[in-house]
């Protein structure tokens, strides 16, 4: 019931839907109105009606897909409807975006008319760049497809089909390399004959498979010569003459087994009997024909791929299609051709037995990948997918002939994709992951907020953090029945009756007795008064690693409780507060935004020097600018002077670190004006932002977040003697989340 309401929720909540539309021109005056729409808007028009091509320049059409559905095949829930199949499509933009930074329109069509679809198709034509083909079920998907790229300039690609067997495909490549079997050579069974299977055999076939050697099978077992029974023309063409009737008479002695049809399709019995070395792949979803751990149960010597995440070897169509549209798009392919395909096949396979970099191990938990029979495709999250298929697409397309717009310099290319690679959203899934290779204890003293309960759910099922739920006991339970949330084995602690307490209040009255509270003060703050003060002691005393508080109550709340009882480290004056800024084209720094209120030149260089410990932390190698209302001496005066002598304090203690200053926030960012000072040591723009006071600092933090579509993630707390983190009231779900990561990660160098 929870995961129905998470993902109606992720659905609804905010704009609804997963996709906008922003405008890539300034639209503030009377001129740019002039110019956006009319009169000037006619000038391109007039262009593009006397050179159809300057379409590519003068509008987004070069960069626009269009993902057609009529609903028809959705996933694994069937003819649904072109309507009911729309958040599906959104979610094809969404990746589209996310992967290869291509405009998606998605275009739900209302009609089961195959002829309609295709001439709707040939209609929009215009519009777009290329058009990806989605859930549309078969045969019908043949027919449509193949005649629209007959009469269409444009690339048109079905992803169902042609998706999986481009993935699959390069899977078996690199399969068969290591078990050193060759293609030409191998027998091979399919089941199923719908549009992906269909495609896998094609391509296959295209690879070297021996066409008497593919056996296909269907609902009514193999597809033969002289069957009629459930036949079309697209199963015609691999009808062969073999004694083989059904899929388990089939299976005896394969080599392969594709499976692109059912859960338990395939049996241990099955598997027994097939050939040495048996190469499995089992591609239905969410349950494949058969688990790797029935495979395997059955002989040790089988190599299995699955379409599903918690296995190895996942067949993910997103390894393909963003990839494959980017190199189609940018030579303006008129279509995608076997070899366009047989290119991307190439290019992932061989991007498999690459060394894998240790931010993609990092991405999936610090799990080494190293070729090898749990290792045959890269993983979905692999930035260097779009750095490999997109040139290898570009390059084949402009090899066969159908490349209007050939590249020049490929290199240049490459440098161009990795442009586009964005690493701001990256960075919080490289500090999830980071927490998912050693969970750690999260105190949540809030353990009755139903955001924290949700949190604490997330943070379980992905096994980022080990929470405990501090409150009522019976309240918790009753609002986790109420949210439909299970949380089996994590602890609940109430205050008022643990065990724990009166210890605590003993260690709080001999911290404390001089600052005036009583022992009988002590025990009312840890059972009664402050769940803050209980979960400041858990960290204290070494019963969870790490605390997290502050959806419900105000930050000194849940500052002053950490302060009085986990403390700072001694050889700091203070702690310090530091907000990340994650925006679309990368991530700041932003120091001290909530602590200090008029620093001291030692406090300034202090919270420059702890910033670049976290930041290096999450695997960023920090670049420090010390702002000022002054540029390198630009201006004398106190509040310049001492930032100025911060930044040399810096310098002293720690000589390693770049850092520069006094200096104009925009110096700090912006490239071109940081060339001006030739003598900095600075050569790129800042990502730690240190300002020089708590005004500066937490007027831009909040300015940035509200006004500049900055997501603020934070406060990150520094300089105490373990770590605890704070919430801010306002914080969602997914922001509590990111919060327990970092606070784990934290907690891991503690």
């Amino acid at each position: 019931m929870s995961k129905k309401i998470d993902a109606l929720e992720y659905h609804s909540m905010g704009r609804k839907g997963k996709i906008e539309v922003i405008s890539t021109k300034p639209c503030l005056t009377a001129r740019d109105l002039s110019l956006a729409y009319s009169p000037g808007v006619a000038e391109p028009c007039l262009e593009i009606e006397k050179n159809p091509e300057d379409a590519y320049k003068y509008t987004t059409k070069g960069n626009l897909v269009g993902v057609v559905s009529n609903g028809t095949a959705v996933l694994g829930l069937g003819n649904i409807g072109a309507l009911a199949g729309k958040p599906v499509m959104e979610g094809k933009g969404v990746l589209f975006k996310r992967f290869a930074d291509i405009d998606v329109f998605d275009i739900e069509v209302n009609s089961e008319d195959p002829d309609e679809v295709i001439k709707f198709c040939q209609l929009i034509e215009p519009t777009f760049g290329g058009i990806n083909l989605e859930d549309i079920k078969a045969p019908e998907c043949f027919y449509i497809e193949e005649e629209l790229k007959k009469t269409m300039s444009i690339p048109v690609f079905h992803d169902d089909q042609h998706g999986t067997a481009i993935i699959s495909s390069a899977a078996l490549i690199n399969a068969l390399e290591l078990i050193g079997k060759k293609i030409e050579q191998i027998r091979i069974v399919v089941n199923g004959a719908g549009a992906s299977a269909i495609a896998c055999a094609n391509l296959a076939i295209s690879l070297g498979v021996d066409k008497q050697n593919l056996i296909m099978c269907d609902t009514k077992g193999v597809i033969h010569t002289g069957r009629t029974d459930g036949m079309n023309k697209y199963k015609e063409r691999f009808a062969v003459d073999t004694p083989f009737r059904t899929l388990e008479e089939a299976a005896e002695g394969a080599d392969v087994l594709f499976g692109l049809s059912s859960k338990g399709a395939f049996t241990p019995e099955m598997i027994r009997k097939m050939a040495i070395n048996p190469i499995i792949f089992a591609m239905a979803n969410p349950d494949p024909e058969i688990t790797p751990e029935e495979a395997h149960k059955v002989r040790g010597d089988v190599l299995i791929a699955t379409g599903r995440s918690d296995y190895p070897n996942q067949v993910n169509n997103v390894l393909g299609f963003p990839f494959i549209f980017r190199g189609a798009l940018d030579v303006r392919a008129t279509t995608i051709n076997e070899e366009m395909k047989k290119a991307a096949v190439f290019a992932l396979a061989g991007l498999a037995r690459e060394e894998c970099p240790d931010s993609v191990c990092r991405a999936y938990g610090n799990v080494k990948f190293s070729f090898g029979r749990d290792y045959i495709i890269p993983k979905p999250f692999d930035p260097r997918a779009l750095l490999r298929v997109a040139p290898a697409i570009a390059k084949a397309a402009m090899d066969s002939g159908v490349a209007r717009q050939p590249i020049a310099d490929m290199d240049k290319y490459v440098e161009h994709l990795e442009s586009l690679q964005g690493k701001a959203k990256e960075t919080m899934r490289l500090i999830i992951n980071k927490a998912k290779a050693d969970p750690k204890r999260v105190a949540f003293p809030e353990g009755d907020n139903e955001k924290i309960l949700r949190a604490a759910q997330i943070l379980v099922e992905e096994e980022i953090a080990r929470p405990i739920l501090l409150g009522n006991g019976d309240k918790i339970r009753a609002k986790m029945e109420e949210l439909g949330i299970e949380l089996p084995g994590i602890p609940i602690i109430d205050t008022e009756t643990s065990d724990l307490s009166e210890g605590y209040a003993e260690e709080l009255y001999r911290l404390r007795q001089r600052k005036g509270v009583t022992a009988n003060e002590a025990r009312r703050i840890i059972r009664r008064k402050s769940r803050n003060h209980f979960g400041s002691m858990m960290v204290r005393m070494g019963d969870a690693d790490t605390m997290l508080s502050g959806i419900d109550s105000h930050y000194p709340e849940t500052i002053r409780p950490a302060l009085e009882v986990v403390g700072k480290q001694p050889q700091l004056t203070s702690v310090h507060g530091m907000y990340m800024m994650v925006f679309k084209k990368g991530i700041y720094f932003l120091a001290d935004t909530t602590v200090d209120i008029d620093p001291t030149p030692e406090e300034l260089a202090e919270t420059a020097i702890l910033a670049a410990e976290k930041v290096r932390l999450l695997d960023i190698e920090p670049r420090i600018a010390m702002l000022s209302f002054s540029n390198f001496g630009s201006v004398s005066h106190p509040q310049a002077l001492k930032v100025k002598r911060a930044v040399e304090i810096v310098k002293e203690r720690a000589p390693d670190l770049i850092v520069e200053g006094e200096m104009h926030a925009d110096t700090a960012v912006e490239h071109e004006l940081l060339e001006h000072f030739s003598f900095s040591k600075m050569k790129n723009p800042a990502n730690i932002l240190i300002f020089p006071d708590l005004n500066s600092g937490n007027i831009c933090y909040k300015l940035l977040h509200h006004l500049g579509g900055a997501d603020a993630i934070g406060p990150i707390l520094m300089g105490m003697k373990k770590p605890v983190h704070v919430l801010q009231r306002g914080d969602d779900v997914n922001d509590i989340v990111n919060m327990a990561a970092i606070a784990v990660v934290d907690a891991q160098t503690s």
